[in-house]
């Protein structure tokens, strides 16, 4: 099974989980499933948790800052040259399928709407989608899953769906942090 993370199943990871975990299991279970790959944290993904939360997510998975560790296990996952699978039918669905307000998009003029495009394009959501993709078309016999807590409805006024729409238009499975744990048979909080 391999999971590419999002920025909101790590802040509730650290918010909501680990100040449970007495023992360290869970922090342990998540720093050895990124080490080995398991987990796949996007530099994008990485780069919003430097500003989210006062930064609590790096303060409470120190191992993210080592840079030794780091280095050594190839942690981050580089999106700079990252394109879509089909990109010209992937950018067609982003103005035809993605937009979450289509009131909104018709404020836009063409230029308006080529920034906000870009900008999307550019953002962790978009990247974490596209890399499921090609995880997803090279690895045809793993489990792969993009992990999120957001959800599907649009509640944000957003010119743009969220990951979960826009991951079950493409066919991508998500799944939320809870869900990713329950796979985790070596986690036990105690709860059960």
């Amino acid at each position: 099974m391999i999971v590419v993370i999002d920025t909101s199943s790590l802040l509730s990871l650290v918010r909501y989980y680990l100040p449970f975990d007495k023992k360290g299991v869970l922090f342990e279970v998540i720093k050895s499933k990124v080490s080995s790959g398991e987990i796949i944290l996007l530099d994008a993904v990485y780069e919003e948790s430097k500003f989210v939360g006062q930064k609590i997510i790096l303060q409470k998975l120190d191992f993210l800052t080592d840079k030794g560790f780091l280095k050594e296990n190839k942690v981050i996952t580089k999106t700079d040259e990252l394109i879509p699978l089909a990109p010209t039918r992937f950018l067609n669905m982003v103005k035809n399928q993605f937009v979450a307000n289509p009131f909104q998009l018709k404020k836009l003029n063409e230029s308006e709407f080529e920034v906000q495009k870009n900008r999307f394009m550019e953002s962790a959501d978009a990247k974490l989608i596209m890399y499921c993709q090609h995880l997803i078309k090279d690895n045809p016999e793993e489990e792969i899953y993009l992990v999120t807590e957001e959800t599907p409805s649009a509640n944000d006024l957003k010119l743009f769906k969220k990951i979960p729409a826009i991951c079950g238009i493409l066919g991508i499975p998500v799944i939320t942090l809870p869900q990713l744990l329950e796979k985790y048979p070596e986690v036990d909080l105690g709860f059960s």
